[in-house]
């Protein structure tokens, strides 16, 4: 009796072990599973399709970074997927969205400025450029131009603060500048796990380099 009773004990603290060890796995994954999903809908999806997947992704990205507030590279994950979706959404109605993001990256820079390597400047430095100007929005190019520079002074040979400054460029006329950049984004390095992403980004940066 002493055996049974005790077999079923271990059982049950094998099972503990195992819950928590899947919650710390589920944590772990959240971020790698974001940023393929958000892959996924931002170069596969088209349309109403594609506004509806990225949607359904912010709830998801907001609620992995409710629960690890601590985690600066998930917030800044949130706020991309908002403002991504923003754009898919388009028109006035988008910019409470891209409001909230720009608050968003805006705590991920005083919590982390260095976190993703920057991608918080990248992202806010997007957004100032492609947002309109006041009355309607933040949008402002001297904001956008300090804080793209701000993302390359931290990683300046990755793919994304090249392609956003490049496009920044580009949006100004300054397109011997723009080629310099985009030309450097496209020769950036594979990022681990990203390759749906690198694919899709490199699309864009060559139909920008047609243009010029």
């Amino acid at each position: 009796m002493k055996h049974t009773t005790f077999r079923p004990r271990l059982g049950h603290s094998a099972l503990l072990l195992l819950a928590l060890a899947s919650g710390l796995a589920q944590a772990a994954d959240a971020l790698p599973s974001i940023q393929q999903q958000w892959a996924v809908c931002q170069y596969q999806q088209t349309g109403k399709a594609k506004e509806s997947c990225l949607e359904q992704l912010s709830s998801q990205a907001e609620q992995a970074s409710a629960k690890e507030a601590f985690r600066t590279d998930l917030l800044i994950w949130s706020a991309i997927v908002k403002s991504t979706w923003a754009g898919a959404k388009g028109g006035l109605g988008a910019l409470s969205l891209v409001k909230e993001a720009k608050a968003t990256l805006e705590i991920a820079i005083k919590q982390d400025p260095k976190a993703l390597e920057g991608s918080a400047y990248t992202s806010l430095g997007s957004l100032y450029y492609q947002v309109p100007g006041w009355p309607v929005g933040f949008g402002d190019d001297d904001k956008a131009e300090q804080l793209l520079k701000q993302a390359l002074a931290i990683n300046p040979s990755g793919i994304d603060p090249n392609f956003f400054y490049g496009d920044f460029l580009l949006d100004q006329g300054r397109k011997a500048e723009a080629k310099a950049y985009f030309d450097k984004a496209l020769a950036a390095p594979d990022r681990p796990g990203r390759g749906l992403a690198d694919q899709g980004r490199r699309t864009e940066i060559r139909e920008r380099l047609a243009k010029l």
